[in-house]
């Protein structure tokens, strides 16, 4: 699905960047926030094609994140949480708020881009 839109949302500015530099090679178009505050605000004004976000963010955590989505925004765009914290707390708390996918860190950026494919092409 080239030219999608992609919310890219880590406070882990290395792993942002290189997750940025890997979708926009698969042809995506991604902003990255890495706070939880700048992606409130970008999605305010914004609604991407999907969002892939850390549970763990200053500010806006990736599960108040997906509350906000899903309950305030109404939407059902597609959501995948990657975190480090992949406890099964987290990973059900994603799941039960809406999340459409969880990925544990270490991440590798090809399984991210086949999850991402996976989920745009089940629009």
């Amino acid at each position: 699905m080239v030219g999608k839109q992609i919310l890219l949302a880590d406070d882990d500015e290395l792993l942002a960047s290189l997750l940025n530099f890997r979708l926009k090679k698969g042809g995506y178009q991604v902003h990255y926030s890495t706070n939880g505050k700048e992606v409130k605000e970008y999605l305010k004004t914004n609604m991407p094609d999907l969002i892939v976000s850390d549970i763990m963010m200053p500010y806006f955590s990736g599960i108040e994140l997906i509350n906000y989505v899903r309950n305030e925004l109404l939407s059902s765009i597609p959501i995948i949480i990657i975190s480090s914290a992949g406890n099964e707390e987290n990973v059900l708390s994603a799941f039960e708020l809406g999340a459409n996918d969880f990925i544990s860190k270490p991440i590798r950026p090809s399984e991210l881009l086949v999850r991402i494919a996976r989920e745009l092409n089940s629009i």
